[in-house]
């Protein structure tokens, strides 16, 4: 019989926007103006990201919908494809995500989905340093991670292929 083992993760929780410091958010207001001009005419959950680069430069993205629903991408792969394809060596040190459903209160924090965390987990890989993942809904709660890997352990790296 095999052993079993655990995995655990570890976030921290901010009650208020104010809590956290200058930087982290301004990089939410820039993940809100992100998510305000979303092209989401199907789901009507509009979500917009906001990367920190190590350049001090703010890469914001948003989901794109498509009326193919796979053709469609989402707001934090935006952001960090268009960081990637525009400044390939600059770290990313954080992200803030905000999502909001058109018609109704979204007071919980909602995580990256899962594509989204393995494309991020790409670029942590890349860069040999971890990168800060805040997220929240349209109001409420903030939660952080330090890392990618942290939302995403056991990771699927290239040291697999």
């Amino acid at each position: 019989m095999g052993k079993s083992f655990k995995i655990e993760l570890s976030l921290e929780r901010f009650e208020q926007l104010e809590e956290l410091p200058d930087q982290v958010q301004n990089l939410f207001k820039a993940a809100v103006e992100a998510r305000e001009s979303a092209y989401a005419p199907y789901s009507n959950f509009h979500v917009g990201a906001a990367l920190l680069l190590a350049n001090g430069e703010i890469i914001k993205g948003n989901n794109q919908e498509n009326a193919a629903y796979p053709s469609g991408l989402c707001a934090e792969r935006t952001a960090v494809y268009y960081a990637g394809a525009n400044y390939p060596d600059v770290e990313i040190l954080m992200m803030a995500i905000s999502a909001k459903a058109k018609s109704k209160d979204t007071p919980v924090p909602i995580p990256p989905c899962g594509a989204c965390r393995q494309a991020l987990a790409e670029y942590e890989v890349k860069q040999e340093k971890p990168i800060a993942v805040y997220f929240r809904g349209g109001s409420g709660a903030i939660l952080k991670s330090d890392s990618v890997e942290n939302l995403l352990p056991l990771l699927f790296t290239q040291k697999f292929l």
